[in-house]
């Protein structure tokens, strides 16, 4: 039930409002200055406070600090617009004037403590999120991750597009949330969207909406992705995925901010922070002319790498524990450990899925577990390490330098193998594959 503070100078409307208020259910206590009401607040809990403007040695919007986050509710009977605006300037979140009529406080009040309430479970739901997406506290203490935390922590205030690039599972949409939720539209929604998932015929549609009749099932105008995202974020994930005509409309929508819904007759207005992500090597779908140069030049403004889960070493065990932790929380089990064998082989099991992969042996593993540790059988991760590979690399030969042996085995092996393979086998990253064949002047051939 909810408590008020009742702050009225005159007895008999103090005791007036409180009868009126605890008839309707709620819980009250009174005091007559500013100063009778400040150890009350100090003691109890309130959910709302009432103040007349004009008490005894300090006026009741003295109260308002005091209440310290508590909504004040401020009456007077000199009511004019210049103190309703000081009042609210100070703090107040409404203003009623006296005499009130008695139907009228009880809906003031009624108002004031739902949009209370409303605020609170938005606090507690956003607090949830940030469990979920700690995108204040992402695991990792790798170089690769602190660099990515650096360019999050640099973008994020700003409006500039961002393009998030790693393999699949590595956390880029948990990257773009931290863009989002650090900037200043995390108050606004952010509006995610797989391209890879929606058919290319409907995508279009999906993204800008459409009019009524603009074509065979269009029952009703529907409002687009891009729309809902107005005043927030929006988040395309893989956006290799799209074709060349919706990538020229999203480039409108970079350059003129507006967008046109299938089937309209005019532009429409957003407002819209993009970020963007892809697993897919935007420059060389540029090279072969499968993505245009112009959108991704506008949507490289700053990239942020997301490193594979091979190549962060010292991370996989700490991220591993931080997931184990919260599977529990999530799942409602006791805490659970994981045994020394099932710590060798996290560390040793190459992870093709990345963090993705991990979460879900992980969950698996607590699910199926009636013991308080996790050994290598319940996270059932297979064999370690990979079978003989004719594509595996020799060693190089004592007379060879590095730079020969990565020419001859690229040069070798770049026809039948991906970058990312490629990649793996020599052990590195893509990106460093990449460095390394413009240092050596290696272009990728195309097959």
């Amino acid at each position: 039930m909810n408590r008020i503070l009742v702050i009225e100078d005159e007895q008999v409307i103090r005791k007036a409002l409180c009868r009126l208020l605890e008839r309707n259910g709620y819980h009250t206590a009174e005091a007559d200055s500013i100063a009778e009401a400040s150890p009350l607040l100090d003691q109890q809990e309130f959910d709302l406070v009432i103040a007349d403007l004009r008490l005894p040695e300090a006026p009741g919007t003295d109260v308002i600090p005091l209440a310290q986050g508590i909504p004040v509710l401020v009456m007077t009977s000199y009511a004019s617009v210049r103190s309703a605006v000081d009042s609210m300037k100070l703090g107040a979140v409404d203003y009623i004037s006296k005499p009130f009529d008695h139907d009228e406080m009880l809906l003031l009040v009624e108002r004031t403590l739902s949009r209370s309430r409303l605020e609170r479970q938005k606090n507690a739901l956003k607090s949830d999120l940030e469990r979920s997406y700690p995108v204040t506290g992402m695991v990792g203490d790798c170089a690769a991750m602190h660099e990515a935390f650096d360019r999050i922590h640099r973008v994020a205030p700003t409006d500039t597009t961002v393009l998030i690039l790693g393999e699949s599972g590595t956390g880029k949409e948990l990257a773009a949330r931290a863009v989002h939720e650090n900037s200043a539209r995390s108050d606004a929604p952010i509006i995610t969207v797989n391209c890879a998932a929606i058919p290319e015929g409907l995508i279009e549609s999906e993204l800008f909406g459409h009019e009524k009749g603009a074509f065979t099932g269009a029952v009703e105008a529907r409002q687009g992705l891009i729309e809902m995202a107005d005043g927030g974020s929006l988040f395309l994930d893989e956006i290799g995925e799209l074709s060349l005509s919706t990538q020229a409309r999203l480039l409108r929508v970079l350059q003129q901010g507006d967008i046109r819904r299938v089937g309209a007759d005019h532009d429409r207005i957003v407002d819209i922070r993009l970020i963007v992500a892809t697993h897919r090597d935007l420059r060389q779908m540029v090279a072969e002319q499968r993505f245009r140069e112009d959108l991704y030049f506008r949507l490289r403004v700053m990239e942020i790498l997301l490193p594979p889960l091979r190549e962060r070493e010292g991370d996989i065990n700490t991220l591993a524990e931080y997931l184990l932790t919260k599977i529990c929380s999530r799942l409602n089990r006791q805490p659970l450990a994981f045994a020394p064998d099932a710590r060798q082989a996290i560390r040793a099991y190459p992870w093709p899925g990345n963090v993705r992969e991990m979460e879900n042996a992980i969950e698996r593993a607590v699910i199926l577990s009636d013991d308080t540790q996790l050994g290598t059988r319940a996270l059932a991760l297979g064999p370690v390490t990979p079978v003989d590979d004719p594509a595996k690399p020799a060693p190089p030969r004592t007379d060879q330098s590095l730079e020969a042996y990565f020419r001859q085995f690229v040069l070798e092996h770049q026809g039948g193998l991906t970058e990312t393979e490629l990649a793996r086998r020599l052990g590195i990253s893509r990106k460093a594959l990449w460095e390394r064949r413009q240092r050596f002047d290696l272009p990728r051939s195309k097959h």
